[in-house]
């Protein structure tokens, strides 16, 4: 005999068998799109391009991005130094892919630290609604009444210079916007009938959060996290120009920006080849984020 509870159970497992059957098939149709995006191509080629010498940059790199070379201070681009070196001798080339790792490297961890209490709370905040929404929103409300770049400013001014902080404060100010869009996306989804036949069979609320709701806030996490990373390596950049990121002799695209500036009428290189780094790096993530969000884009046709 069946009962009222195995008819609700099968009917739940019915629909999360049709939404992963349905979440597969739009996986596939979204890397079909981002495919023919040959913009999104590009700028995925120019991404992956800088990841890997990056990360090959100990293998890459001709010379210690911290050896000091002063017989050779000021060298323009040459065979031996390709990039140049800046006015302590280093060679700009191995300065510019160790900064890499650490410009890229910032960027993530910073979209990281502001992506996961982003979608805990926004998760809350659209769950739980009534008082738990009015605390979180307000205090979203607050924290974006200040431009990112200013309130990260002023977080790593009361925290001090340094990465650690920098990358906190890069982190902090991308929270709000994860809140708002992983909010708008629970209130949508929580009043679907699957969700209410999960919850009429007793299970609790975080296993309904977490299991039956998030995955289907992925999609637009993604596409957020990935627009959000190329602010967030200009932001770190910004701080180091002033100071406030990565301490000298720390390679580090910002850092080495600032530094150079002194002595671009003379030695146009030593800032030009971390600027053009850093505008590789923005426009590949920009073009490619993109191309992933009209991929994901259900409003298109195939």
């Amino acid at each position: 005999m069946v009962t009222v509870y195995d008819e609700a159970e099968l009917y739940v497992e019915d629909e999360l068998a049709e939404l992963y059957q349905t979440q597969w098939g739009r996986i596939k149709l979204t890397w079909k799109r981002l495919m023919r995006n040959k913009a999104a191509i590009v700028g995925l080629g120019i991404v992956i391009f800088l990841v890997m010498i990056c990360v090959l940059a100990p293998i890459i790199a001709p010379y210690d991005p911290l050896e000091l070379n002063i017989p050779n201070r000021l060298h323009p681009p040459s065979l031996k130094f390709l990039l140049g070196t800046d006015q302590f001798g280093r060679d700009i080339f191995s300065r510019l892919l160790y900064g890499g790792r650490l410009s890229l490297g910032i960027g993530i961890i910073s979209v990281i630290l502001g992506l996961v209490p982003g979608v805990l709370l926004g998760l809350a905040s659209g769950f739980f609604r009534g008082n738990v929404d009015a605390i979180i929103m307000r205090g979203v409300d607050i924290m974006m009444a200040l431009p990112s770049i200013l309130l990260a400013l002023l977080i790593v001014t009361v925290l001090g210079p340094g990465l650690t902080n920098t990358m906190i404060a890069v982190g902090i100010g991308g929270i709000p916007s994860m809140i708002r869009l992983v909010r708008g996306k629970v209130l949508s989804i929580r009043e679907t009938e699957y969700i209410e036949a999960a919850r009429s069979l007793g299970a609790k609320d975080t296993r309904i959060m977490l299991k039956h709701i998030l995955p289907n806030c992925i999609a637009p996490i993604i596409v957020v996290a990935t627009l959000r990373l190329p602010s967030a390596i200009i932001m770190a950049a910004s701080l180091s120009f002033i100071g406030l990121g990565a301490q000298a002799p720390t390679p580090e695209w910002g850092a080495m920006l600032a530094t150079g500036r002194h002595f671009l009428v003379t030695s146009w290189w030593i800032c030009t080849f971390p600027g053009l780094a850093i505008f590789l790096a923005v426009l590949g993530l920009n073009t490619f984020g993109d191309g992933l969000r009209d991929a994901l884009d259900p409003k298109l046709k195939d």
